[in-house]
């Protein structure tokens, strides 16, 4: 049931735009239970985002999430990329262009233009979810094992379509319960990373992240986040107490100080 992103755009692949889309999104997947495996920035380039796509439907990726590339400019591809890739061709939703006239308070007979067109294109079978707040819809796709949902890169518009369509489906596949603590140890990387293997090792559903640049910051002390995954709420709740035990258990062996986050 993983679950994998691609940012598009140039400007993001050369550092003129930071992407902030995938950290927000990577932030509610991991709240919503879901499994994000891999986030990759791509190129307005055909074929490498033809062979990126492709390759992460043959890792039977349960959601392929898109920011990106669906707006009117000739550099906007992702579209023209998915209908190529589940061998389809790109055609114009009427349901997106009567909803374009809704909102603008056009007549049947007016003709939108070529940009508005071109926001209205979607491979062939595809389901097409309206944009709460903007005019690229969110557009969903099967291919192999596969769903592709694709969205615009403007964050606002991003953040309602996932929040309107993408945000009830995570949860619908997933409903996975998550529980976070945060922990300080006084010692250095090298020292603290078996220790943490050790814990996730006892406790396969518990992930450890260890922020490196923060020691300094917070006097010295490593700041350790420990994440606990379960389908159960209880269990999750327990797999996190036994795990932080288990971890301060082992630090004060080694000598060294363990503290927990007040706010954990």
């Amino acid at each position: 049931m993983a679950i994998e992103l691609f940012s598009i755009g140039t400007e993001l692949v050369l550092g003129q735009i930071q992407d902030t889309n995938a950290h927000w999104i990577a932030q509610q997947i991991l709240q919503l239970g879901g499994e994000l495996r891999r986030v990759t920035m791509l190129r307005d380039d055909f074929d490498e985002m033809t062979e990126a796509l492709d390759a992460a439907t043959k890792r039977d990726t349960a959601l392929i999430l898109t920011t990106g590339g669906l707006g009117p400019t000739p550099d906007d591809m992702t579209v023209a990329v998915v209908a190529s890739l589940i061998g389809t061709k790109p055609v114009v939703s009427q349901e997106t262009v009567a909803e374009y006239k809704k909102r603008r308070k056009m007549s049947d007979d007016d003709i939108l233009n070529d940009a508005l067109i071109k926001m209205a294109t979607v491979p062939d079978t595809a389901e097409v979810l309206q944009n709460p707040d903007g005019w690229a819809p969110c557009i969903s796709v099967n291919h192999n094992q596969s769903t592709i949902m694709m969205m615009p890169g403007p964050p606002r518009e991003m953040k309602a379509i996932f929040e309107t369509h993408i945000h009830p489906l995570i949860v619908e596949r997933y409903r996975s319960e998550i529980n976070t603590a945060r922990v300080y140890v006084s010692m250095f990387e090298a020292e603290v990373s078996p220790l943490m293997q050790k814990v996730m090792q006892r406790h396969p559903n518990v992930y450890l992240k260890a922020y490196v640049a923060l020691r300094n910051i917070e006097g010295n002390r490593m700041p350790i986040d420990i994440v606990s995954t379960s389908t159960d709420k209880m269990e999750s709740e327990t797999q996190l107490n036994q795990s932080i035990q288990y971890f301060q258990q082992l630090v004060t062996q080694a000598g060294k100080i363990f503290s927990l986050d007040n706010n954990s």
